[in-house]
């Protein structure tokens, strides 16, 4: 009865029946059993490499990687590729140069300790230039020069053999150059140089001044003599016309005769012959240059 009143006042309180033993003693609750584990804490153990510039592909080694941590820098989240719970990698975006806090976050919201990471400028790359050979003398675009790379950036310029030159940015794979008129025979270097500072390797650009005859014509008919046109390239001031083996400079008369040249530009010299008779025949001629450069001996068939 006794045992029977108690159970009665228990089921009156409320109290479980089950938090008491048969002989009415109260049972130890048990713990409850954890159904989730604690994820693993973040952490950032090696940064390769510890700086770069934008395009640079770095790997971050650390723990408690989930398939969807993603990395930052600054407040820009990269596009993050993980490999396993302990690597990951990212490719440097197109980037203003500084420093940056580089972390971690984990899609629970949980973070790495942020590293500094510096960024550096992307140096230019020059990969080409068209064309690649330019004549001593010409104009317009004839002497326009194309420089083909990446990492151009808006304001870069171009340095031919170090020194600035007058340019037009294209965009960040390609900038035009004219190349300056009477430039020095041979080899010379062609960089580009962005705002930030940083130089391209170079290219060589090789000037031709060698003279060039590629047409000779019939010109104006006078009373005693008659005009040859020679149309070509890389004519200077001081070039000389050799007719026959005979050197004739501009401006002089043969010896004993009537000839002379004129110098009309760099593309054209005007013969003026006086010939003995009006019967046509074979003209040797060779244009020579004050350096010596001399063009290929063509002939001609003429009074």
């Amino acid at each position: 009865m006794r045992c029977a009143a108690i159970v009665l006042l228990l089921v009156l309180l409320g109290v479980p029946l089950c938090s008491f033993a048969a002989n009415g003693r109260v049972l130890p609750k048990k713990r409850a059993v954890a159904t989730e584990e604690r994820a693993p804490a973040m952490g950032i153990l090696s940064i390769i490499p510890a700086q770069g510039e934008p395009g640079t592909t770095v790997t971050l080694n650390g723990t408690g990687f989930s398939d969807k941590t993603v990395a930052y820098l600054g407040s820009l989240a990269m596009a993050t590729k993980v490999t396993s719970p302990k690597i990951l990698t990212f490719e440097i975006p197109d980037l203003p140069p500084g420093l940056y806090a580089l972390y971690v976050k984990r899609e629970d919201g949980a973070t790495s300790k942020a590293y500094n990471f510096t960024l550096q400028a992307q140096k230019p790359v020059v990969t080409g230039i068209s064309p690649d050979v330019v004549n001593n003398c010409g104009s317009g675009r004839e002497r326009e020069v194309t420089v083909s790379g990446r990492n151009f950036r808006e304001g870069g310029q171009v340095l031919l053999d170090g020194a600035v030159i007058g340019s037009r940015y294209l965009g960040r794979e390609a900038i035009v150059f004219a190349a300056p008129s009477l430039l020095a025979s041979g080899l010379h270097q062609i960089q580009v140089k962005n705002p930030s500072d940083e130089v391209s390797g170079a290219i060589a650009l090789f000037v031709n001044s060698r003279p060039e005859v590629l047409n000779v014509s019939r010109g104006g008919d006078f009373v005693n003599y008659y005009e040859l046109i020679i149309d070509g390239r890389n004519f200077l001031q001081g070039s000389m016309l050799v007719v026959d083996g005979t050197r004739l400079s501009t401006g002089d008369v043969v010896p004993g005769g009537r000839e002379r040249v004129i110098f009309a530009d760099c593309t054209r010299l005007v013969y003026q012959r006086h010939p003995y008779d009006s019967t046509p025949k074979n003209i040797s001629l060779q244009v020579v240059n004050p350096n010596g450069e001399e063009s290929p001996v063509v002939s001609v068939n003429a009074p």
